[in-house]
């Protein structure tokens, strides 16, 4: 399984309840609906967060997360995971797949994606800057626009001669809160450079290194 060293979710204070995170299949998640929301205290935000809707996966929080790439400045969709084991359906045993793979429908269109995992969350990109993975201008056009995110996981091994079925999904409602304008406000942050030097502190000594296609990940804000 791939894997990477970053930073925790402990920048910001997700007002989430779990009373009823224990799921069979994909069902409400049992977090608060509480949309995008945007960081707080900032001109132009660095991130936005917001809850599955319905999952069956042990994700806390979803992230818009602004980052820093060799040569430009994008967006990478991070999942922030609760508990210790690694992002896996709810109850689920050891038999988990080293090759985990996703699919990001949003309203009627599918998208292919790569993941990405680090200690305590998971990145889903579907392009690079060199070797930091984040997402293209097109899929996030989608995402800014879309009402209904889907992320559709294969992440348990395949019975031997079956087709690797769909074990995970989480469900994201991506006009809930401030919506579009959640997105287009974070997209702001790959053309300016304020917004990264006021949040410098949490970052900058925050670095990646991964096992993957896109080749070493490392982290410069």
């Amino acid at each position: 399984m791939f894997r990477l060293i970053g930073r925790s979710l402990g920048f910001f204070a997700i007002p989430v309840c779990l009373a009823g995170a224990t799921v069979a299949g994909a069902t409400d998640s049992g977090f608060l609906d509480i949309g995008w929301e945007l960081e707080r205290g900032v001109e132009i935000p660095s991130y936005a967060v917001t809850t599955p809707t319905r999952t069956n996966l042990n994700i806390e929080a979803v992230v818009l997360s602004c980052e820093q790439g060799p040569s430009r400045r994008g967006l990478q969709l991070r999942l922030y995971l609760w508990g210790n084991g690694p992002l896996a359906p709810l109850g689920a045993g050891n038999d988990l797949d080293d090759r985990p793979t996703v699919d990001v429908i949003i309203d009627a269109s599918r998208h292919a994606a790569e993941l990405l995992f680090a200690d305590d969350f998971v990145v889903v990109a579907d392009s690079a800057d060199g070797s930091m993975p984040l997402l293209s201008k097109a899929l996030l056009d989608v995402v800014q626009a879309g009402r209904r995110m889907e992320l559709q996981f294969h992440l348990t091994k395949a019975t031997r001669g079956q087709a690797r079925a769909i074990d995970g999904v989480a469900v994201v409602d991506l006009q809930e809160g401030a919506g579009g304008a959640a997105v287009a406000a974070v997209r702001r942050c790959t053309h300016e450079l304020s917004a990264m030097k006021e949040s410098g502190d949490r970052f900058a000594n925050a670095s990646l290194g991964v096992h993957h296609p896109f080749g070493p990940l490392r982290q410069h804000c």
